[in-house]
């Protein structure tokens, strides 16, 4: 594996114009579920990628999903993020690159193959269960010393990415990480004060494993157990079950008391 800041590219390459505005246009429409699948769209006809991925990293939390998306190839892609989330996070490669300092507005570029992934589970789980050949992350160092990074898949099909693919995405990378970054700091906007709460309570109980701290996010947003289950890649059913014992470790019999909780957390 290997990273590298940012390189000019060197060769013109093409862009849907409709696409890119697009893109930028739904800024602020809290469209993190589906951004993952509009880069998806502007990227495909220059470099063909079978899942795109984009992860918040916090200090000393684990990172958080923010939006995935997969070319229909029948894999359970929410429940592979959260287990990479909640699991696998530390044996990956760009935790190198993201350890290394520099100006926040660089972007480092992190590449990484399934042969390069010494951690068996992580390599089962998370590359050869959804056939991953390669995949590239694009890194971006932004305020409050948080990562963003956007994640790039080859299928087997695809092969590895070759020198021009490579020098398409490195062309493409400021345009892509702007959008992801003003995406995700419109949903910061939107969602901070749910954020914040599920932040406090998850202090006051130190137990909480990543998927509860999630759900607790979940529920103070007023989303119900569809909406729950999409977001965490689970049956609505199962989804249901989660709220309940969360519920129960939190000593609380449903959502009012649940609000009642975070705003005594808030206040206190």
């Amino acid at each position: 594996m290997q990273y590298w800041p940012l390189r000019a590219g060197s060769v013109e390459h093409s862009l849907n114009l409709g696409h890119a505005a697009n893109l930028f246009a739904r800024v602020g429409g809290n469209r993190s579920r589906t951004l993952a699948a509009d880069l998806l769209q502007l990227i495909g006809p220059g470099v063909p990628l079978a899942q795109c991925t984009i992860f918040a990293y916090a200090p000393r939390r684990n990172p958080q999903v923010f939006s995935f998306a997969d070319r229909a190839r029948d894999v359970a892609l929410p429940r592979i993020s959260h287990n990479y989330a909640e699991r696998f996070y530390s044996q990956d490669g760009n935790q190198q690159a993201m350890a290394r300092r520099g100006p926040a507005e660089r972007i480092l570029v992190q590449r990484q193959g399934i042969d390069d992934i010494a951690h068996p589970e992580y390599r089962r789980v998370c590359y050869e269960q959804p056939r991953i050949s390669e995949r590239v992350a694009l890194l971006a160092h932004g305020e409050n010393e948080r990562w963003l990074s956007l994640n790039l898949y080859r299928g087997h099909e695809h092969g590895y990415f070759c020198a021009r693919e490579m020098d398409y995405l490195e062309t493409l990378a400021p345009l892509l990480i702007q959008a992801v970054r003003l995406h995700y700091q419109a949903w910061l906007q939107a969602n901070e004060l749910p954020l914040l709460l599920a932040e406090r309570i998850a202090a006051r109980q130190p137990g909480l494993t990543l998927r509860e701290q999630t759900l607790l996010r979940l529920m103070l947003t007023g989303a119900d157990n569809d909406a729950i289950a999409e977001q965490l890649g689970v049956r609505p059913s199962s989804a249901a079950t989660y709220v309940k014992r969360l519920y129960r470790k939190l000593g609380i019999g449903g959502l009012r008391e649940l609000i009642g909780l975070a705003t005594q957390v808030q206040w206190a």
